[in-house]
Parts: structure tokens; C-alpha cells; sequence
């Protein structure tokens, strides 16, 4: 510790610096270092799949936590859609938000936000990453598609409003993400820094309307993004802008809740300066509560807690900021006691609608080429299943009809189409074997399909050679629709259980939303 440092450090200030952090860690156990932390006022912890082995394992393992440091913040990145930490195995049983936003109505999507909210408690953890309240109005988006409600500020608002009050029903804390909206982009920025040089006019009206409705829904925090936006700050990402967060978000929002950054380890955030930097930029910017990201170690909580420390000593981040951050995390579990009691009291739990499928199925976009081929025919003699490289916010989750065989499920069993189909895998290592060996009708899954070129040369080769072939996106499809046939917006489990049943019973019936 450098004797500047040492001179100011007190206890109180050392506690209030660790209540900032939510680091995360590996395996199903809390390591020692992480009790030891959470005993000296660690903020909290991330949990990610990787810490999930079932249920019942997960409520041990959040006890633990929480007898180390009963305020502790144990949040997971839950958003109840192709997102999942708690159905990592076998794929969420709900719909997606890009589903329940094209469904259109706000009472449903209160009751799968109470229902992931619920199914979060049970666990024990306190606070999800959810919603996503991010209009996705750029279609080659890489890393949100599916998770917005929709492409359009109005339904995106209702919606994350309605979902930010079903989870915290449950007594589940909601932290509405990215602000200011990472919706436009054409770049993950887990691996870069996407710039949004949007008008002013245009962010106001468009990007931030569903944050407006997630803060007026009483969203407990919200999350920033590793984004640029030039007209409002041309040097630094918003997680490290103190324009857009203190500026933006108090002042104009007039947001007064935990305001809790993305992960700190992805390179729009940490990229040429380092985490422990970083994590000092993002406190003096606004940021009250640090997720650093998803295999962390004592030594490097130590680290960024002595970066913090040394800035503090230097001037460059008053002591006040820390202390400000820190008692709006302590905060939280005051709130979420509150919440969490009120949702004891509750009547009944959640009930989702017993016509849920068919509303799903409605939501499904299925074009006539599809309905023309799969109309009459319940048989298919190939499945091309299209596996592109999951985002790091996906993550390697079952999804489509396939997750329906990875987990089998007595009461909702995988299709005997898919059993009985040939199944070719195409990758952008795998080439597409000749077409005309292909037995058909030939359906192609995939996701995101015209965002990916091998994808869309198979394709092309496939529609050159045969009349039988459908293509099946189960991500965001392009507007036009050149790759999609059919367009499900979603390839959760819960989703892919309804495209299951309609290609099994034929597509003889017209789509209800084109």
C-alpha cells in the first residue's frame, strides 16, 4: 500500500470501496477468499451458469453467501428468455422479451416477470440483470436481437415497464439494462467499443423511452453500457461517463436508484486501460455498484479495491463519491427486505395464461413459402441445424428444438419430427454436404441467419438446387426476411416447444401476425 494511501485509508473507507464490488467467481462453492471479502462489506457477487449445477445447490450456495454478509447483493443475469443462468442446461421454459413484445400485451408480460422473479427467489438471489430495455432497431445487431421487446420506443416502454414491476413483485430486485440503449449497434461490445453517434433528438425520443418507463415503473437500479455516443461524450463510454450517468441519468431521469455497470472485463469498458482503472473511471462517473465480471480472484479484487484507494488519495475521486456509492448499495437490502416480504404476502403466485402456446404461436411470422411446404406435410427428412458462435451474453444455452433432446422433458417430450429427420450440422467450419442427397423437406435452424455468411451460402446453394426447402430463424430476422421462412424471435425452450408442436400439426392454419 504507498504511504499517501495508507495515511487516508480507514476502515470505514476500505468497507465502503469493497461495497462497490460484484465480482464473480468460478464453480458451485463460494471460495474462501470471496467469505473472507463478503465479511468485510464486499458488495456482492454475480452468479453466472457456471455456479448453477441445479436449483437446491444454487439456494445453498446464495445462504452461504448471504450468512457471510447479510446485505449482500447476490444478483444473476436472469432475463427469463435465450438469457438463462438458471435453465443454463435445458433453456428458459418462458417466452423471450422480442416474443411477449410482438404478443403486445403488458399483463403477460407482468405475469413472466413475476414468474422469473419467482423462480430467481426461490433461489435466493436478490437482484437480476433484467430487463432489457433496448429497442433493437439495428437488425445485425450481435448481441441484444431477441432480448429487446421489440424495434419500435413505445411497446419496448410498456413492456419493460410491465416486466420491471412483475419481477419485483416477486420480491426480486430489477436492474434494467444498457443505458443509454444498446439497441443500434452493429458491435458487441464484450469484444469492442460500438459507437452510436445518434442525434441528440433521436436518443431522447427513441433510446431513452423505455429507460423513462422502467425508472417510472420503480426500477431498483439500472445498468449502464460499454458504449460511445459522440454527441454526448466523445472520450468516454457511458459505464465511464459522468455527462451521461450524473448528467443524463440523475439530473434529466431524475433516476435515484443503484446504477450498477456491465461487466468491467468486457473491452468496451476495460480495453487498453485495465480493470482497476476502469473501475475507478466508473465510480467517478456515477456508477455505485461495479460487476467486474465472471472467474474473479481475491488478488484482483485487491487490486482494483487498492486502484480505488489510490485514486482516492490522489484527488482523483472524492472519498464523498465512494461513500455516496456504497450507501445506495447497503440500500438495496433494505428495499429488497421490504419487497420480499410484500411478495410473502401475495395471494397466489404467478399464473401465466393456459392459452400461452397459442399466443406464442400467433407471434410466430410464418411466410407462405413455409406454409406452402410444411402446410400438409407433418414429415421432415432433414434437419440443417445452423450452429453459429453464441454471444458471450447467450452463452452456451441449449436452444431451438435441440434443447427439447439435451434435456428430455416427460411432460413436453422432443417432436418424433425431430427424432425421426436426418440432422446435418453446418457450421462455419462444416460445409453443406450436397443438396440433392438431402432428404426432404429440408428445414434449416438457425439463428440470426442473414447475419452470417456461410449461412447464407448454404442457403442459397440449398434454394438453387430443391423446391422443399424452409428456413427457420429463430433469432431477429432481417426486414425482408430473405432467410427466414418462418420467424419464431426466440429459441428458448418455452418457444421452441410451441414451433415444435406447429411443424408436427402442419401449418394449415394462417399466421395472426404477419
Amino acid at each position: 500500500m504507498s504511504g499517501a494511501t495508507a495515511d487516508r485509508v480507514t476502515p470505514e473507507l476500505r468497507r465502503d470501496v469493497l461495497t462497490t464490488l460484484l465480482p464473480g467467481f468460478a464453480g458451485p462453492e463460494a471460495p474462501e477468499w470471496l467469505l473472507r471479502l463478503l465479511r468485510e462489506g464486499l458488495g456482492g457477487v454475480c452468479v453466472f451458469a457456471t455456479n448453477v449445477h441445479s436449483s437446491e445447490q444454487l439456494a445453498g450456495l446464495t445462504a452461504a453467501l448471504r450468512a457471510a454478509n447479510p446485505h449482500a447483493v447476490v444478483a444473476i443475469d436472469e432475463e427469463g428468455g435465450d438469457v438463462t443462468r438458471l435453465f443454463a442446461d435445458r433453456g428458459a421454459p418462458y417466452p423471450g422479451n422480442a416474443v411477449l413484445g410482438r404478443i403486445d400485451d403488458v399483463e403477460l408480460t407482468r405475469a413472466v416477470g413475476r414468474a422469473v422473479g419467482e423462480a430467481i427467489a426461490a433461489t435466493g438471489c436478490t437482484m437480476t440483470f433484467g430487463p432489457d430495455a433496448d429497442i433493437n432497431s439495428n437488425a445485425q445487431n450481435p448481441v441484444i436481437g431477441v432480448r429487446s421487446f421489440g424495434a419500435e420506443p413505445g411497446p419496448v416502454a410498456r413492456h419493460t415497464a410491465a416486466w420491471v414491476q412483475g419481477v419485483q413483485s416477486a420480491g426480486v430486485d430489477a436492474s434494467a439494462k444498457h443505458f443509454p440503449g444498446h439497441g443500434d449497434t452493429a458491435t458487441d461490445s464484450h469484444l469492442a467499443l460500438p459507437v452510436v453517434d445518434l442525434p441528440l433528438e433521436q436518443l431522447h425520443e427513441r433510446e431513452l423511452e423505455p429507460f423513462r418507463a422502467a425508472i417510472a415503473a420503480g426500477t431498483r437500479s439500472i445498468m449502464t453500457s460499454h458504449i460511445l455516443l459522440p454527441q454526448l461524450d466523445a472520450e468516454h463510454p457511458a459505464t465511464l461517463s459522468r455527462r451521461i450517468l450524473h448528467g443524463l441519468l440523475r439530473g434529466e431521469l431524475g433516476f435515484e436508484g443503484v446504477i450498477v455497470s456491465d461487466a468491467l472485463d468486457m473491452a468496451g469498458a476495460s480495453g487498453g486501460r485495465g480493470i482497476p482503472e476502469a473501475a475507478v473511471l466508473a465510480l467517478a462517473a456515477g456508477c455505485d455498484l461495479l460487476c467486474i465480471g465472471t472467474d474473479n480472484s481475491g488478488a484482483q479484487m485487491e487490486e482494483i479495491a487498492q486502484a480505488i484507494l489510490d485514486a482516492v488519495a490522489a484527488g482523483r475521486l472524492p472519498a464523498e463519491r465512494v461513500a455516496e456509492a456504497a450507501a445506495r448499495v447497503r440500500g438495496l437490502a433494505v428495499a429488497h427486505g421490504a419487497s420480499r416480504d410484500a411478495a410473502a404476502r401475495a395471494e397466489s403466485p404467478a399464473r401465466l395464461p393456459a392459452d400461452l402456446d397459442a399466443r406464442v404461436r400467433a407471434a410466430f411470422d410464418v411466410g407462405p413459402a413455409a406454409r406452402a411446404r410444411l402446410g400438409s406435410s407433418r414429415a421432415v427428412g432433414t434437419v440443417v441445424r445452423v450452429e453459429t458462435v453464441a454471444n458471450i451474453a447467450v452463452g452456451a444455452v441449449p436452444w431451438g428444438p435441440f434443447a427439447l433432446t439435451a434435456v428430455p422433458d416427460a411432460d413436453r417430450p422432443a417432436p418424433d419430427w425431430l427424432a425421426d429427420a436426418a440432422e446435418v450440422v453446418l457450421d462455419a467450419s462444416a460445409p453443406l454436404p450436397d443438396p440433392a442427397t438431402l432428404a426432404g423437406p429440408v428445414l434449416v435452424i438457425g439463428k440470426d441467419l442473414h447475419r452470417h455468411a456461410f449461412a447464407v451460402e448454404a442457403i442459397d446453394r440449398l434454394r438453387a438446387t430443391r423446391d422443399d426447402v424452409v428456413t427457420v430463424d429463430m433469432g431477429w430476422p432481417s426486414e425482408d426476411r430473405a432467410y427466414a421462412d418462418l420467424a419464431t424471435f426466440g429459441a428458448s425452450r418455452g418457444v421452441a416447444a410451441t414451433f415444435a408442436d406447429l411443424v408436427a400439426e402442419g401449418l394449415t392454419e394462417p399466421s395472426e401476425v404477419s
